[in-house]
């Protein structure tokens, strides 16, 4: 009997070891087929270059779509399709300015004893904000580096401009929980200021980086209050108007174009590869397609969208035939609305799909160190049990916790557990929606290695579920 019993263990020990063999064969075969063969880097290329920025709205955004399409169709889709959204169209409208003049003392014999100097600075108008007058706001600013500052302060924000000074923590490792603490400036703060009267803001940009670009992002006007104007302001400037706050009274003017359009036509672009077994399973597997407008979105999120595409390439290259279905998304809107996301997920409820796991690529597309998982403690626990298998291409962090703002409403719709894609963050922030962000940026070695990562990922839970 003893003999039988440790028979049957020695059989299924070698059976486990064998599957993860033939995982770990398959894997490799994965990251050949992409590090030898990849497409990933001159589609982004393309995308960065040729399409560029592409704002929910825009032609960039249109052509974005049409490229997206005939892509997923090039790369071995089974099916391929637009799912229609309605997205807001927000138009920059112009070139952001802000200014300060002062009269200085000339002190140069032979020339008149004072002159006017203009100091131009670095500033972006903030998605959703609203324009200037055509002649611009000039007002006197009003520094805070808080929101408890401002309430201290709120009887002094009438007709100013405050500048809300708040910077990003640098003793936060993780770059993500910076800019977590930070945003809230740039989201709420318009709302915030116009509380008290303010007549325009400044924000800090949301970045550690040593330059001067400033970063631009979503804000959200509250109902109740004023839509006044709203900039972001470069990190070097930024500084600047501190001291020249703190050493004298400072006068600006901000000159922007902001407005809105009514709400247009956008897609989220979605390629299937149907299941042999569970064809109704599905694994969700994607980025977002649309970018700011003043940089060429090619770590935000043009990185995500490659990888995607990329991914269901390397499996058709390798005949490989997926157990469950697995579709490969690129989201509308996520930038200033969220509406591809909410509309994929509103679907999803509508044909009582199952889904078993949403998988989003939204950090960059720098050096692989982790992924994460929301779901419950089993689906951890299995999970857990795949990072041997992936750690040798880079992603050797497994961690509670993952997903994204695209997949987000699905799996509060559904109850979906959530992954993501987790690069080294130390330079995202660098070119988060600043110019900075383009192609050049991207590390082709970088932005291939994220992608096997995500293959791998992929094919572990259409082999096993989850």
């Amino acid at each position: 009997m003893r003999k039988t019993v440790l028979s049957c263990l020695l059989i299924i020990s070698a059976g486990g070891v064998f599957a993860q063999n033939a995982d770990s064969l398959f894997i490799r075969r994965v990251a050949d087929e992409i590090l030898l063969h990849g497409k990933a880097y001159e589609n982004l290329r393309y995308l960065s270059k040729q399409i560029g920025p592409r704002l929910a709205g825009s032609q960039g955004m249109v052509k974005a779509e049409k490229w997206g399409l005939q892509l997923m169709q090039e790369s071995g889709a089974g099916k391929v399709w637009f799912q229609e959204c309605l997205v807001p169209h927000w138009v920059r409208g112009g070139k952001d300015e802000m200014w300060s003049s002062q009269i200085v003392s000339a002190n140069v014999p032979g020339k008149p004893d004072a002159r006017l100097i203009k100091k131009n600075y670095d500033v972006v108008a903030l998605g959703n904000s609203m324009g200037t007058p055509k002649e611009g706001l000039t007002a006197e600013v009003l520094l805070v580096n808080s929101f408890e500052e401002l309430d201290r302060q709120k009887d002094e924000a009438k007709g100013k401009i405050v500048f809300f000074n708040y910077k990003f923590n640098p003793t936060f490792i993780r770059t993500f929980q910076s800019y977590g603490d930070a945003a809230k400036y740039r989201g709420n703060g318009p709302s915030a200021a116009a509380k008290y009267g303010a007549a325009g803001v400044i924000v800090r940009s949301m970045s550690h980086s040593v330059d001067n670009h400033p970063h631009t992002g979503a804000t959200r006007y509250d109902s109740g209050y004023a839509k006044i104007p709203a900039v972001a302001v470069g990190l070097r400037d930024a500084d600047l108007i501190c001291e020249q706050v703190e050493k004298n009274k400072l006068t600006v003017t901000i000159k922007t174009n902001g407005y809105f359009l009514p709400d247009t036509i956008g897609h989220n672009v979605i390629g299937e590869l149907s299941g042999t077994e569970f064809p109704d399973e599905v694994i969700t597997v994607g980025g977002h397609l649309d970018c700011w407008d003043n940089c060429e979105g090619a770590h935000d999120d043009g990185a995500g969208c490659v990888q995607t595409i990329e991914i269901l390439r390397a499996f058709k290259a390798l005949g490989y035939k997926p157990k469950r279905t697995i579709r490969f998304v690129l989201f509308a809107n996520e930038e200033n609305g969220l509406r591809g996301g909410l509309k994929y997920a509103e679907e999803a409820k509508a044909r009582n799909e199952k889904h078993i796991l949403a998988i989003e690529s939204d950090a960059g597309g720098f050096t692989p160190r982790g992924l994460g998982l929301s779901g419950s403690d089993e689906q951890l626990k299995k999970f857990m049990s795949w990072r041997d298998l992936i750690a040798p291409y880079g992603c050797s962090e497994f961690s509670k916790g993952g997903g994204g703002a695209d997949i987000g409403p699905l799996s509060r719709t559904l109850g979906t557990p959530m992954a993501a894609l987790q690069p080294d963050s130390q330079r995202y922030f660098d070119v988060h929606h600043a110019r900075s962000d383009v192609f050049e940026a991207v590390n082709k070695r970088e932005l291939e290695l994220g992608a096997v990562n995500l293959a791998a990922l992929v094919y572990l839970v259409d082999k096993y579920g989850l």
